[in-house]
């Protein structure tokens, strides 16, 4: 049941990346059109994130850090794909439980495409290292647009095998 949950969940969050690179605009779950992949401006004031957006970004620079391991070549591909696994259910996460006013929503999915979208490419073809990059490109914006206390804290360390699925 939960690799279904899991499916269901990624296929909702592949077409809402689609859709915002197809169209310009898109609405789900009550949030206002906007268009998701233009650069919003940044505020002269950043937004607070809500719990559920603090929470999934967090778990997202968690993979992201992790992946460092990748590109120095210290990480197996099995590794890297759940990694880049675990950044789609956290996008997927934010895309559902985020309750954000329609200029921040704006902005953080200016951030959340390109971020699922790299996410998708590692997955796709583990030897596209560079998506790694691309991915922490897009969560570098965060702070720019967000006042998320303890965000540019590193990750936490975990040591693990990185040689083991």
């Amino acid at each position: 049941m939960k690799s279904v949950k899991t499916v269901l969940a990624l296929a909702c969050g592949l077409g809402l990346a689609m859709a915002a690179q197809a169209s310009p605009q898109h609405a789900h779950e009550g949030h206002t059109a906007h268009a998701a992949t233009a650069a919003a401006p940044v505020p002269t004031q950043r937004w607070t994130p809500d719990a559920p957006l603090s929470d999934g970004m967090r778990r997202v620079h968690a993979a992201v850090d992790e992946l460092r391991h990748y590109e120095m070549g210290h990480m197996s591909a099995p590794m890297a794909v759940d990694r880049a696994t675990a950044v789609e259910e956290a996008v997927t996460f934010m895309f559902a439980h985020c309750k954000l006013a329609a200029e921040p929503d704006a902005a953080l999915h200016g951030i959340l495409v390109p971020l699922l979208s790299a996410a998708q490419a590692l997955k796709a073809d583990p030897k596209k290292v560079g998506a790694v990059a691309d991915m922490r490109a897009a969560i570098a914006h965060y702070p720019q647009y967000f006042n998320d206390p303890g965000w540019d804290q590193s990750a936490p360390v975990e040591h693990v095998m990185h040689d083991e699925p």
